[in-house]
């Protein structure tokens, strides 16, 4: 493993994290590197606050993540923040909004999961695309096959989601989408247009294509700055830690950014530096060269 550069000057002041999830805190689907939970706590013990910032639903955090602890989490992109147990920002899409959305989906049949601050709901077809998908890895098991990273997603698979017809509709903070053929993300974003945004998925869901719908102005980065702001932290002392498109937004308002070693290329671009893979204690590494622990 290449050695890490010393921590940067004033490294001794209150910082404020904000990690993303999957790809980041979690190897998709369960897995944790041991050395992450340990880091974030000495971190915390140390008087930085560490937050969540993943596009999962409050509602969805595994529970490998959550029992780490944390100061707070912003949750489905952006849409919620919650702090110290207390709701910052609560901003779901407007109903015309996710009629619109929900209209573009439907129109090129591709399947959906759309998220609210204490649920996830599955479209039909998204329902039954997933259960395929858990008998097809649990057939490769079955057989004596190489586990991929992506077959730990077999958990979520197999979940049983409540459909979308019980959903309230006036309360839709954000989707997920899976299409059958490549060019479903392009559509989307041609029907949909900029009021929304319409970003790949960061868990390798089955299909063609996949991505995360949310309003334009709904992202990591906007609710980032209210809560800066609720906390009367400047942004320089704020660090931003992720992997994925929907991390774009927060790597522009935090003072520092990290990119995971198993991030996307463009985003490990943008990034001040970029630490080890999500299991090679990519975490614990990122937080010693800040000089946090």
């Amino acid at each position: 493993m290449t050695p890490l550069p010393p921590p940067p000057p004033h490294a001794d002041r209150r910082r404020i994290v904000f990690l993303d999830v999957d790809g980041t805190i979690l190897e998709h689907g369960s897995n944790v590197c041991p050395s992450t939970g340990p880091a974030i706590r000495a971190v915390r013990a140390a008087g930085h606050l560490v937050y969540l910032s993943t596009g999962r639903s409050a509602a969805d955090i595994h529970p490998n993540v959550a029992e780490i602890g944390f100061d707070g989490a912003v949750t489905n992109s952006g849409a919620l923040v919650v702090s110290d147990g207390e709701v910052i920002v609560d901003r779901p899409l407007s109903p015309a909004a996710t009629d619109r959305m929900l209209t573009a989906m439907r129109g090129r049949g591709i399947h959906y999961f759309l998220q609210t601050r204490d649920a996830v709901y599955a479209s039909d077809g998204m329902a039954e695309l997933m259960r395929k998908y858990a008998e097809a890895l649990e057939a490769r098991t079955e057989a004596g096959l190489e586990v991929r990273p992506e077959d730990s997603l077999v958990g979520l698979a197999q979940r049983r989601f409540p459909s979308v017809d019980e959903a309230d509709l006036s309360r839709i903070d954000k989707a997920v989408f899976v299409s059958d053929h490549p060019e479903g993300l392009d559509e989307l974003r041609a029907d949909l247009g900029d009021e929304f945004l319409v970003v790949p998925g960061s868990m390798p869901l089955p299909g063609g294509s996949n991505g995360e719908i949310s309003e334009r102005t709904t992202t990591k980065g906007s609710a980032i700055e209210l809560l800066l702001t609720h906390l009367g932290i400047d942004s320089t002392d704020a660090i931003a830690v992720g992997d994925s498109w929907n991390d774009i937004e927060m790597f522009q308002v935090c003072g520092v950014s990290v990119a995971m070693g198993n991030a996307q290329p463009e985003l490990k671009e943008l990034a001040d530096f970029v630490t080890t893979d999500v299991l090679d204690d990519g975490i614990a590494n990122a937080f010693r060269r800040l000089g946090l622990v």
